[in-house]
């Protein structure tokens, strides 16, 4: 019987609950919305919700996918609530935000995967706040190319998808999702607006080996990827994968310069580190990196 990785005592999880983090708590309540800060018990949910930062989860808590490294609800939606994009635009303004970052569970079940309400979602916060930056971590949309050039279309600041994990081990860690389409979506989103930049992330921990890292970020260049974050997995369950290594932060740090080398504006890369974890330091990285290619015209 294999014995489970202990975990190291560079896990550590700050704990901060102060004044920011109970209004945002009764904010979201009031409002009926969801974040996946809570949904997938994001380590960082303290530190990010005393700074007034948070991610939006639209589309309901209930995921039409039963990926084995989340934590989100899984099963039949019955909520779509197309006042939802207003609800997250007033919250949003009223947490006085500069960079908001909204994502979703997995709607399967609609036509276009929830693409419009994306849209609507980033239309009605452009409404309240012009001068507030706007970030979409979507799924796949089963490569459903339409939908995503609705959201495209909307024109987030920043186009966020993760592949999750390497080539390798994705039909594994991942329910319905392939890795190839991963990259063809990132690949289709720069095709629709160039000037947008486009991020992925990637989980360590779950079977990968050090080469496969290098080849995912490889992979990930090559459709033009602009942003890369880096986190250790953590079990959030028993019925999840098990967590096969734990990485230390000299490892970590490690990666960043191999993604720097590689062209990427930005790197993220720590053990707690989650795709949305300072996701507005990202975007000025990526726009200052767009602009000094374009000046050079490289």
């Amino acid at each position: 019987m294999k014995t489970k990785e202990q975990k190291p005592d560079w896990i550590r999880i700050k704990l901060t609950t102060g004044e920011n983090y109970s209004e945002i708590k009764d904010m979201m309540r009031s409002k009926t919305l969801h974040t996946v800060c809570e949904e997938a018990r994001c380590p960082n949910i303290y530190e990010c919700w005393a700074n007034r930062t948070a991610t939006f989860m639209i589309l309901g808590d209930i995921c039409t996918r039963a990926c084995r490294f989340c934590a989100v609800n899984t099963g039949m939606p019955t909520e779509l609530d197309l006042q939802e994009p207003e609800r997250v635009a007033e919250a949003a303004e009223r947490m006085g935000l500069r960079h908001c970052v909204v994502t979703s569970v997995a709607r399967d079940d609609l036509q276009d995967g929830g693409a419009s309400i994306f849209a609507e979602t980033i239309r009605a916060i452009r409404r309240r706040m012009p001068l507030c930056s706007v970030e979409v971590l979507i799924p796949d949309f089963m490569g459903n190319w339409d939908a995503l050039r609705v959201v495209m279309d909307a024109k987030p600041d920043i186009l966020n998808h993760n592949i999750e994990t390497v080539e390798r081990m994705s039909d594994r860690v991942r329910a319905k999702a392939k890795y190839s389409r991963s990259l063809e979506l990132l690949r289709r989103a720069k095709e629709m607006q160039p000037g947008i930049p486009t991020k992925s992330s990637i989980m360590l921990g779950v079977g990968e080996e050090w080469d496969e890292i290098l080849q995912a970020m490889d992979d990930l260049r090559a459709v033009d990827c602009d942003i890369l974050t880096l986190g250790q997995y953590l079990q959030p369950s028993p019925k999840h994968l098990d967590v096969a290594k734990y990485y230390h932060p000299d490892q970590f740090a490690e990666l960043k310069q191999e993604g720097m080398k590689r062209g990427f504006s930005h790197v993220e890369s720590g053990p707690l580190v989650r795709s949305s974890y300072h996701a507005h330091e990202q975007v000025k990285s990526a726009h200052q990196a767009m602009s000094t290619s374009q000046a050079t015209g490289s």
